[in-house]
């Protein structure tokens, strides 16, 4: 299924599931080749979609259902439910992540799983005073469970919300505003993202609107969750931990002011052991793998029965035949109180943004590339952003720029997956014994650029405000009206911050779409100017601005002064 967000998602779903099919998500924005690869490793017959989409989708020899065009012909069909003919070993859906062998892999989910967590999820968010449950995650993320599913079991409204809506927090506070008790299921980086709008006063989000926050799908840093409680101090915040592997969720905690993060203890039907590479379990407080089992494991990973078998594992303590648990190659420790504290990984897995990545699959593509010799991706931080960095040693005589990096990347992986940065290296370090040293890898100069001759300095108030305003969400010192947002280490979300503000500055609608087609500075500057009421009124009102910034307190209350007396005589 391949369609944009809106009804069309519940009723393909809902319509495969009728079917007896399982069903594998699609992101309309994801490069041809990868679309096409998961229809034909997944062995798709039919795909769900809009003919809106058609030109964004690759050939495919299967069966195309168009939701949008062909209405009439679907509401022939007959009205009654169709006979059951899946049971609980059925497939549900088969949902693809990123692969450390270059390739994504796909995870089957049975139905058995999905009913048993969806159960779970109603019980656990919703209770009599729930109307309505707004639904912000994409269907490529298995937390769009809990709020396209869970719902229906409570018999509760659910409220998708559209693509600019979900992609810019401003908008997304103004819609969840006019409503009141909402359970709200997101990942950290998006509530991080709320959190910063709700600080700098951009949008309020009314006491009693959301009364209940589910975090999950990547790290919630401990300065997220204080800013939370100060902000929304009657908010009861979640925090949940699963992989894709065991149905979305393992484990959940409350969180209060002051507590260190944790990830919990085990929901209902899942057993947790953390355990040391002899498959024993390690003492309270020493840190080793988490292994999950009993309820919700994958079938496995489709057309992988080694990755599968390599991934779950016999379960040493249970006496059921075929028992299984999954390795997650997550570090966690047992704190004394039974909660768990999530350590990190023993893989060069990460997660960024919600999605989960593999570093490898970067790298893979990157090899691909004529001029490439060898690649390696690592994940970095900055300003508590974080971000992929691609170290990249190039075949002699032929030195890559970051653009043509960039643009080979897109047409391979999905944008979540692009590096924000490029590092060329004439070789990558290694220990002693010959292995790559990532340890010694050289931290990215985010404030380089490849032709610091390019740099070209703001040339009027307007370009000066939009320097700032790009320095100060890119994280960096410099920024040239000529450089672009996207290859000076800008994501999606960064750029809806960026929106954001040059809304507020400037008060004029930028759309988010033309920021990404008008990356730079000088070209956004356009933009605004062609736009403004009165030509030239934005430039005079940004030089006062600047002029009104540059006073001191006590020159700025005597030009108060002054004009009130001016406006009294």
């Amino acid at each position: 299924i391949c369609v944009p967000r809106g009804i069309g998602m519940m009723v393909g779903l809902l319509g495969i599931f009728k079917a007896g099919a399982a069903y594998l998500p699609l992101d309309p924005d994801y490069p041809k080749a990868r679309i096409a690869f998961m229809l034909q490793d997944a062995q798709a017959k039919i795909l769900v979609t809009e003919e809106c989409l058609a030109q964004h989708l690759p050939d495919f020899t299967g069966t195309r259902v168009y939701l949008d065009t062909e209405k009439d012909n679907l509401a022939q069909e007959s009205s009654e439910n169709p006979p059951r003919v899946v049971g609980p070993t059925n497939l549900a859906y088969v949902i693809y992540t990123s692969g450390s062998t270059g390739r994504p892999k796909g995870i089957m989910i049975e139905h058995g799983n999905l009913a048993n967590y969806v159960g779970w999820a109603s019980e656990f968010m919703f209770d009599q005073t729930v109307e309505v449950v707004p639904a912000v995650q994409s269907l490529i993320f298995d937390g769009s469970l809990k709020q396209l599913f869970a719902p229906l079991l409570r018999g509760l409204a659910i409220w998708i919300l559209g693509q600019n809506e979900v992609a810019e927090p401003v908008s997304l506070i103004h819609s969840l505003s006019g409503h009141k008790d909402l359970r709200f299921s997101v990942v950290p980086s998006l509530w991080k993202a709320m959190v910063d709008v709700l600080e700098s006063g951009q949008a309020e989000l009314a006491p009693g609107t959301i009364t209940r926050a589910f975090v999950g799908g990547e790290e919630l840093p401990k300065s997220v969750a204080d800013r939370s409680f100060a902000l929304l101090p009657e908010l009861l915040l979640w925090n949940l931990y699963g992989p894709s592997e065991i149905t979305a969720t393992a484990t959940s905690v409350q969180l209060h002011p002051d507590d260190r993060i944790t990830i919990g203890r085990p929901i209902a039907g899942k057993k947790l052991h953390i355990l040391n590479p002899h498959l024993q379990p390690v003492p309270i407080g020493v840190a080793g793998e988490v292994f999950i089992g009993r309820e919700g494991l994958a079938r496995g990973y489709i057309g992988r029965p080694d990755l599968t078998a390599e991934s779950f594992v016999p379960d040493p303590f249970s006496d059921e035949p075929g028992a299984r648990l999954y390795r997650t190659r997550d570090r966690a420790r047992y704190l004394s109180d039974g909660r768990i504290e999530f350590l990190g990984r023993l893989d060069h897995q990460v997660k960024i943004r919600g999605f989960r990545i593999e570093l490898g699959e970067i790298e893979s593509a990157l090899r691909e590339h004529p001029a490439v010799k060898e690649a390696v991706a690592a994940m970095k931080s900055a300003n508590d952003e974080k971000y992929i960095a691609a170290y990249v040693v190039p075949e002699s005589g032929s030195a890559p720029t970051a653009a043509e990096l960039r643009a080979f990347l897109k047409q391979r992986l999905p944008e979540y997956m692009a590096p924000s940065t490029f590092v060329l290296l004439d070789q990558l370090p290694l220990t002693a014994t010959g292995k790559l040293d990532r340890a010694a890898l050289p931290e990215p100069d985010r404030q380089r650029r490849e032709h610091e001759s390019a740099f070209v300095n703001p040339r009027n108030a307007v370009e000066e405000t939009l320097v700032e305003i790009f320095a100060e969400v890119l994280g960096v010192e410099r920024v040239s009206i000529h450089d672009n947002f996207f290859e000076f280490g800008g994501h999606s979300l960064l750029a809806t911050r960026a929106v954001t503000r040059i809304r507020k500055m400037f008060n004029i609608g930028l759309p988010l779409r033309c920021f990404f087609e008008n990356p730079t500075v000088a070209e956004i500057a356009e933009f605004l100017k062609s736009h403004e009421p009165v030509p030239g009124r934005m430039e005079e009102m940004m030089v006062l601005l600047r002029k009104i910034e540059s006073l001191s307190t006590d020159d700025l209350e005597e030009l108060l002064r002054r004009k009130k007396a001016k406006e009294a005589g």
